[in-house]
């Protein structure tokens, strides 16, 4: 869902005189009832199956330095995949988080990704239609496309083209109108287009690659009904910022 005028992007409001904290994750947003950081990529969202059987930390593990003075720690309002970097909403107490999970599921939350992709779209934007489902039972969260799946899409626009070391290159704005697991990267590789660095749905190495390429960008939250819609950027991370400017990004 698109929102109808582009709210002003939100900062943080500190509260003068009173130093803030060091963080242990990037804060770009924050009031009474949210918080949004910038997860950094390689960052679990949660402690799974993989974080379980090695000790490497998880987002979970830092929510109590982000209380800012309230009782109860904040929790993560949706997901991002731990290769992912980007804007992460988390709810401040029980009634925020209920308000946000019903935003979520009405589809009220915007979601803006960028991606740098491997080769390039025919058409400088449109919609990709694609059901998706579980690959494999033991292959946890790896998807794939299905006729019998759930129903999955994502609009998609180009925003530059380049050239990498392993041929065309484009910076594509991408914004998902469905939430299922992986989707953006599926639908990126079904399309014939995989996002560099992807090592499970594209043919990036397992060690020493770029990194994924994948950036959640904004979001744009319609929490307070008489005010605009709050809109959040983060900004690129480091192992994307080559690619993008290869691909005309002159931030």
């Amino acid at each position: 869902m698109t929102t109808p005028e582009r709210p002003e992007i939100s900062q943080p409001s500190p509260d003068p005189g009173r130093p803030e904290p060091e963080l242990p994750v990037p804060l770009l947003y924050r009031d009474a009832m949210m918080l949004v950081i910038d997860k950094p990529a390689g960052l679990p969202s949660h402690r799974g199956p993989q974080a379980k059987r090695r000790v490497i930390p998880v987002l979970t593990d830092h929510l109590d330095a982000l209380r800012f003075g309230l009782p109860r720690r904040p929790e993560a309002a949706h997901r991002l995949d731990k290769d992912t970097s980007g804007c992460l909403i988390l709810g401040r107490h029980p009634r925020a988080m209920a308000e946000l999970n019903q935003m979520f599921r009405d589809g009220t939350i915007d979601k803006s990704y960028w991606a740098i992709v491997q080769g390039s779209p025919a058409a400088e934007s449109g919609l990709i239609d694609l059901p998706l489902a579980k690959r494999a039972p033991d292959r946890g969260w790896w998807m794939k496309v299905d006729p019998d799946g759930l129903p999955s899409q994502t609009r998609y626009r180009v925003m530059g083209h380049g050239q990498g070391e392993a041929g065309p290159l484009a910076w594509l704005e991408l914004e998902p109108l469905t939430g299922r697991t992986h989707q953006l990267r599926v639908h990126c590789a079904e399309s014939g287009w995989p996002m560099l660095g992807d090592e499970i749905y594209g043919d990036a190495p397992r060690e020493g690659g770029p990194g994924l390429q994948l950036h959640a960008r904004s979001v744009t939250v319609p929490l307070y009904r008489k005010k605009p819609p709050i809109r959040v950027e983060a900004p690129p991370p480091p192992h994307m910022l080559a690619a993008l400017r290869a691909c005309g990004w002159s931030g």
